[in-house]
Order: C-alpha cells, then structure tokens, then sequence
C-alpha cells in the first residue's frame, strides 16, 4: 500500500511539471510560433499607451528576450521564492507563491485567488454533496425498480438535467424561486461561513442545486448502468444463495462493485469545478475563480489567466491523486497495479 502511494504521489508531481510547461508553452511559445515578438509580451505589461521604445525597454527587463527554458525556469522560481518584475519605470515587487502579477491591477494574483477560493469551493463542495447523494440514490433505486414507472420518470428527467446548459436552468430557477416566490437569494451574495452558516448556505442554496441537478443526472443514469450489470454477476447470485440480506448484498457487494467509474468521475468533476465554475458564477454574480477568469480574459489581463489556467490544474492533479487512493479503498486489487 504504500509503494503505490509513493508511486502515486511521484505520478502527480510529474503530472504538475508537464501541465506546468504546457501552460508556459501555451502562454509564450505558441504565440512567438505564430509571429509575436518579445514587444508584444511587454506590451501585454504596459498597455495600449506604451510606445515602441518603452516595450523595447519593458522586453529586455521583464526578461522576454531569454531563451525559453530560461523564461520557464524564471517563471517557476517565483512561485516557489516570489519574483520582481522590472519594467523599466518601476519594479513591482510578487511574493512567494508568484503566480503573476497583474500590471492592469497593479497587485499579485495570488492574493486575489485566496480571496476568490472560498466562494469556489463553498459552491463546489455544497454541489457536489447534493449530486454524489441524489444521483446515486436515484440511479441505484432505477436499477433495483427496472422498467417501472419510477425508472422511466428518473431517467427521463436525469436525460432533461444533462440536456438542459446550466445558464438556461439558472435562469430559470432565479425567475421561479427567487423572483417569483421569493423563496431562495437572488444571486450576487456571498457570506463567509465562518460568520454566518445559516445565510452561507441560504445565499447558496440555489445555486447548489441548481449546479447539481447537471451533473445527478450525470451520476444517476451512470449508477443505474452500473448496478444493472453488477446485480447480474455470478458473485451477486452466490452472496444472495447463502442467505445474506438483501441490503447487504445491495449496499456491500453491489454498490461498492458499481462506485469504481463513479469515483472516477466524481473526482475529476470536483477537481474542475473547484478550478472554477464559470457558467455558474456568472449566472448566479458569485464572485470565485470562474468570475475571476471571466473578467481576466475580457481585459486581457494574460497574468491573470495564467494564474487561473495553473490553479484549476493543480485542483484537477490533486484530484485525481485522491481518486486514485480511493481505488484502493473501493477494490482493494488496485493496489496490486
């Protein structure tokens, strides 16, 4: 068990490096493949009122005239001890961990995504709770009822939830609960857990299960699937020929046989979602890491983006390491591979 979590953790760390130089690649190879010149970088920095003479400047302190694996080295040294940008007019100071610093905003993004974070992951987390519960109760009661009145109705409204975009029934939820009966929050409000639990949750609600119904159907029809070829395995007939409850067989040989594809996706979906749910901040005015990228990309603040692009990936990494423990826990011959 422990060589395969050693083996695991090397893989993330590995997998961290190769999305690190993906994104590097992304942000400063591909463009200069594509004709852009270490001004246009430095520009990026200064704005649209800089002249050629100060980009010149700005490209040679900023660095953009090194070799590649010199800007990458740069770049990934100011995450882990912070890094000065030198623009030629002032140098702007980006303490450790640097994941670039907005010369738009004039402050580090790191500190932003912090304060940005907490409302992500409160809806994340809450979400994902509602949908992992839901769907797979659903999907495991549509598998043991099978072709009944029950199994058509929850496969026909799980078919509805993966149809349906989630601005669509965002928006529709907003007009109905909140608008119209006045029930939930009407979106744009946030309140630390910490200070108040009862209006965090209140100013959530809606936007969690509105965010679950996507993806419990997702999870339901995947469930149903699974359960329906588990119960018909040969080990599900001996398990019920000496004489275990029925629920034990269900919920012990069943189930846990069914939760290895649901484990899965259930840990890259939260993995994603904690790297920002953008549709869904966007239609509710929640202010997290989906929002944040949102107004990143429309001032083409690329520091921003790139900070972003590096923290949902390093969520999705993280992630999928814990799904891959879990697999040893859900079926314990995993930890022979």
């Amino acid at each position: 068990m422990v060589t395969y979590i050693i083996r695991r953790l090397i893989g993330a760390l590995l997998m961290l490096v190769i999305v690190s130089m993906v994104t590097f690649s992304i942000f400063f190879v591909v463009p200069r493949m594509a004709g852009a010149t270490s001004e246009d970088f430095a520009n990026r920095y200064l704005g649209k009122a800089a002249t050629a003479e100060m980009a010149a400047v700005a490209a040679e302190k900023l660095g953009f005239n090194d070799p590649v694996p010199v800007q990458y080295g740069r770049w990934i040294k100011g995450v882990f001890a912070g890094a000065e940008y030198d623009t030629g007019a002032s140098v702007e100071q980006c303490p450790a961990p640097c994941f670039g610093y907005s010369f738009v905003k004039r402050q580090p993004v790191w500190p932003e995504l912090v304060d940005r974070i907490p409302v992500t992951l409160s809806l994340a987390v809450g979400a994902s709770v509602i949908w992992l519960i839901g769907g797979v109760a659903v999907g495991v009661l549509s598998a043991l009822k099978r072709g009944s009145f029950f199994d058509r109705a929850a496969m026909s409204v799980a078919l509805a939830g993966v149809s349906l975009p989630i601005f669509f029934t965002g928006i529709v939820s907003l007009v109905v609960f909140s608008y119209g009966m006045g029930i939930t929050a009407p979106g744009g409000a946030y309140t630390p857990f910490e200070e108040n639990p009862a209006e965090w949750a209140y100013n959530l609600l809606l936007p969690w299960i509105t965010l679950a119904f996507l993806y419990a159907a997702s999870y339901a029809r995947l469930t149903r699937a699974g359960m329906l070829e588990t119960m018909g395995e040969d080990y599900i007939r001996t398990a019920r020929a000496k004489g275990l409850p029925e629920s034990t067989v269900i919920s012990r040989h069943g189930l846990r046989a069914a939760l290895t594809p649901i484990v899965t996706i259930f840990g890259l979906d939260l993995g994603l979602l904690l790297g920002g749910a953008v549709l869904t901040e966007s239609t509710f005015s929640l202010k997290g890491i989906g929002d944040y990228a949102v107004q990143a990309i429309m001032t083409n603040d690329l520091p921003k983006i790139m900070g972003v692009t590096m923290v949902a990936a390093l969520f999705v990494v993280v992630a999928s390491l814990i799904v891959d423990l879990l697999y040893a826990v859900v079926d314990p011959r995993v930890r022979l591979g």
